[in-house]
């Protein structure tokens, strides 16, 4: 067979592999569930008729309004803004919910009027007020009620510990897709843009598992294993032919951008547009010390760092992370010296797909939420933790990730949450202004 077939069958096996996964994949709506009581999905004010127009939105401003004495239920809430005028009330539990037709900022306001009596809001709470979403489908705002309680601001260092300790947690996050990454990168040079993808993917098949009723554990181990048989099936598929036919790096970051383009809009196709929610996304908050963090994020940190140990011992003091790193020092010195490169790249391909798809499940519950695009909004973030620390060094990754995250998450404090990407991506700039290499510099490019 011609190398050409070789390659046309090998893509046509990746793209079948791929659509079998997410043909498995219920569709969106899947998941839904139903409103909670005082629930409204939000009614979009059409000017020039007679009434209102009922339409369903993926994106939704929710609360709940509780006081001292319990829940208040039946108080009018309204949401305005874009263009947009909805209005609901609480329930009996104090839930409510409006679905807007777009991200952006609103106005939420409650009518004070439909208070239960004897009921007043908190002194210094601002009604109406703004909310912004933040990368999520779901935006939340908090009222307080009580006569003569008034809002307190929390400690500075209580609060910087706390955007600290999910900073790390975030930051060990990106280093699981970020070590993927880089060690693509030092054995084979590539610059792969389509690692967001793989990030997706994990989260994708996690969800797709979870929906036909297996256990959430079950569906995370499966999901990692078909993240590294997705990137078994690209090497083998793609990336080892262009090798052989001798294709610049250049071509085949650009091959990688329209692998990119490719996966995620095949997984649109069958996922959908919505976010959806993984089992048990919303978690308990615990308390340690002044800190508070949610149990999914301690779990993430947790998982991250025994995994990110787990790689570092693999590859100092086992004979393939050995190899490994001789491919990437000097890859026709460790083909003379009896090292089968091939194989040791596909090895890499294969713990950079399950590393990927391991972070894009722990992303989905800390943003919380798993979207088609949520790889192609983290790709930014996982290339500026690998350059930083520098390219093709793995602890050089875990380092830029970790300095990346908590960057993102301490520079809450200050600016807006929707700037918050664009402060890590400027603090990266000005290192490499000073510091090209990255961190760690290329003394050493693996381990």
């Amino acid at each position: 067979m011609t190398t050409p077939a070789r390659i046309r069958r090998s893509l046509l096996l990746a793209l079948g592999v791929v659509l079998l996964v997410l043909l498995g994949t219920p569709a969106s709506h899947a998941s839904a569930e139903p409103p909670a009581p005082g629930t409204h999905l939000g009614s979009l004010r059409v000017q020039g008729t007679t009434g209102d127009q009922e339409q369903e939105f993926d994106n939704s401003i929710g609360g709940v309004l509780r006081g001292a004495a319990g829940p208040l239920a039946g108080v009018t809430v309204t949401v305005t803004g874009n263009g947009f005028e909805g209005e609901t009330t609480s329930g009996a539990n104090g839930a409510w919910r409006i679905g807007v037709p777009e991200q952006g900022t609103y106005e939420v306001g409650i009518d004070e009027d439909t208070l239960p009596e004897g009921r007043v809001l908190a002194e210094g709470q601002e009604n109406p007020r703004e909310v912004s979403f933040a990368n999520t489908s779901s935006a939340t705002t908090l009222f307080l009620f009580g006569d003569g309680i008034t809002t307190q601001q929390t400690p500075f260092l209580e609060t910087l510990a706390e955007r600290a300790l999910a900073g790390f947690s975030f930051g060990l996050l990106l280093a699981l897709s970020a070590v993927g990454l880089s060690l693509i990168f030092g054995t084979t040079g590539l610059t792969n843009f389509a690692h967001g993808e793989m990030v997706t993917f994990g989260a994708v098949v996690a969800f797709g598992l979870a929906a036909t009723g297996l256990p959430i554990a079950v569906a995370i181990v499966l999901a990692v294993v078909a993240g590294g048989l997705l990137g078994y099936v690209q090497d083998a598929g793609l990336w080892k032919p262009l090798r052989r036919r001798g294709t610049g790096l250049v071509p085949m970051m650009i091959v990688s951008i329209g692998l990119a383009l490719a996966l995620r809009y095949i997984i649109q196709l069958f996922f959908g547009g919505a976010t959806q929610q993984l089992p048990g996304s919303q978690s308990e908050i615990i308390d340690v010390g002044s800190v508070s963090i949610s149990r999914n994020n301690l779990t993430s940190l947790a998982v991250s760092l025994v995994i990110i140990l787990v790689v570092a011992f693999l590859l100092l003091r086992t004979r393939v992370g050995k190899a490994t790193r001789a491919v990437a020092d000097n890859p026709a010195l460790a083909a003379a010296s009896g090292i089968d490169v091939d194989r040791v790249i596909r090895i890499v391909w294969v713990v950079g797909g399950m590393l990927a798809a391991l972070g894009g499940i722990l992303w989905a519950y800390y943003r919380p939420g798993v979207s088609y695009n949520m790889g192609q909004q983290i790709l930014l973030l996982i290339f500026a933790g690998v350059t930083l620390g520098g390219l093709g060094t793995v602890f050089g990754a875990l380092i830029g990730s970790i300095i990346v995250g908590l960057f993102v998450e301490i520079s809450t404090i200050w600016l807006e949450a929707d700037l918050k990407y664009v402060g890590a991506l400027l603090i990266l700039i000005l290192v490499l202004l000073f510091r090209p290499q990255g961190i760690l510099g290329r003394s050493e490019r693996i381990g």
